[in-house]
């Protein structure tokens, strides 16, 4: 007979349990506690009146939210469960239980104060010694809306729509008002159908004044694009005494196109073009990571599909940084970032660019590998010129090697390991908020992983 080890479900504890002893000493969710214990949590704590029930406390909380967004747990309801379900969850909650509408408001209630603490971890970060910010890499993501791309409406199908309905709505009256009943079908009432009409009628009404605002802000932007390009031929022909070559710019037509579209889910949220084919409701979501640590430095969500002008706010935010966390030298970036505009606005910042001239070829000969250096540009080159020369020598080619390597693994884990791969939240301004607690929750994770054994 085989010897087993015996199974008794119902032995008692001869002392009280305590959670602090089922969990290893080593473990995220003991640093996740210990790094919120040490963050300043003033703004959070001022925002409760201090009367009615006893809430729980903003750490506790907080605490759940970084623990669980770091484990693929996200919704309320699963970061509830997983206080009763989870050893990890309990230690954190201290055996309470909040229910999901206190996570929830919680998380909606506090996301504008979380960038400030996103800030705080990376002061921590530096103290600790694991944050070097001489060198980083930016780049940008599509993160899935909490929205169905078929739940977009065109500007083309919602007249056609209206049309349909306001022709339904004329039929349905004209049916109520006849005295006999015998030409409505069974188990129909007119007054529902009609209710049913009017509120896609207002709600298709709203979506069209969504799409020719829109409309109208995209003129406003192509016109002062327009002027800019104006502006730009005009010097070069004062410079040169010289007509520029090329056809002039031609001025934006405006008005709305019959392509143009809101989602109806959420209106914030874009069609975007995403890796493997294919389009997606998105937000583009952007991070500056540091090399080496791996930390974040700076996160921003954007409506744009492409990362072109994404370089100059993400600098901005860069020198926004407090001094104390160091200075940014150089800052890599693929060729979606690439501009002559983008490369001056860090020259003027005193940030050294390395951003791809092109598409950059995957098996690269050993000949052009260890080529030398070419000549250096004069002094009078431009900005870009000096970036595309650094760019060929092997310093260059060695710092710019350190981007794939650097932001690409971040959000693999991010969408990969974390499980982050569609927002909770819906509208622009909640989205960065939640896209600042996942890259908060990654910093924790990531400098848990850097610590000593």
């Amino acid at each position: 007979m085989s010897n087993f080890r015996p199974i008794n479900r119902d032995t008692g504890f001869l002392l009280p349990p305590s959670v602090d002893e089922w969990l290893p000493q080593r473990h995220l969710a003991r640093f996740v506690v210990e790094v919120i214990d040490g963050l300043d949590l003033s703004e959070l704590i001022k925002a409760y009146r201090g009367s009615g029930s006893a809430p729980y406390h903003p750490a506790m909380l907080l605490g759940l939210l970084v623990y669980g967004y770091a484990t693929n747990t996200f919704s309320s309801r699963a970061v509830e469960r997983a206080t009763y379900d989870s050893v990890a969850f309990r230690f954190i909650a201290g055996n309470e239980h909040p229910d999901h509408d206190t996570i929830a408001a919680f998380r909606k209630r506090f996301l504008g104060q979380i960038e400030a603490l996103f800030i705080e971890v990376l002061k921590l970060a530096r103290t600790m010694g694991m944050l070097k910010m001489g060198t980083v890499a930016l780049d940008g993501t599509k993160i899935h809306a909490n929205a169905s791309r078929h739940s977009a409406l065109s500007y083309g199908h919602a007249k056609k729509i209206e049309k349909q309905l306001k022709k339904e709505v004329q039929h349905l009256l004209r049916l109520a008002e006849r005295a006999d009943a015998k030409d409505i079908p069974d188990g129909m009432s007119v007054p529902e159908e009609l209710e049913r009409r009017e509120t896609r009628l207002a709600v298709i009404a709203q979506a069209k004044v969504k799409i020719e605002e829109r409309a109208e802000e995209r003129l406003q932007r192509e016109q002062a694009e327009h002027q800019s390009k104006l502006a730009v031929r005009a010097e070069q022909e004062k410079q040169t005494g010289k007509r520029p070559g090329g056809r002039p710019p031609e001025p934006p037509t405006g008005g709305v196109r019959e392509k143009d579209q809101v989602n109806l889910t959420d209106e914030d949220s874009r069609i975007m073009k995403v890796a493997g084919g294919g389009f997606e409701q998105c937000y583009n979501a952007q991070a500056v990571v540091a090399t080496g640590s791996m930390l974040i430095v700076a996160a921003a969500v954007t409506q744009a599909p492409n990362d072109k002008k994404q370089l100059v706010p993400m600098i901005d935010k860069l020198k926004s940084l407090p001094p104390e966390l160091g200075r940014t030298r150089r800052i890599l970036a693929d060729g979606g970032y690439l501009s002559e505009a983008n490369v001056e606005r860090c020259a003027a910042a005193k940030i050294e660019p390395l951003i791809a001239m092109g598409r950059c070829g995957h098996h690269v000969s050993w000949k052009k590998r260890f080529a030398a250096a070419p000549k250096a540009p004069p002094d009078s080159a431009t900005p870009l010129q000096k970036m595309a020369h650094r760019l060929k020598t092997p310093r260059g080619r060695k710092l710019y090697a350190l981007r794939k390597q650097t932001p690409e693994p971040v959000f693999g884990i991010i969408k990969s390991v974390m499980g982050y791969r569609q927002t909770l939240l819906r509208g622009l301004e909640n989205v960065r908020g939640e896209w600042n607690l996942v890259t908060l929750s990654w910093n924790i994770k990531r400098m848990f992983a850097l610590l000593p054994a």
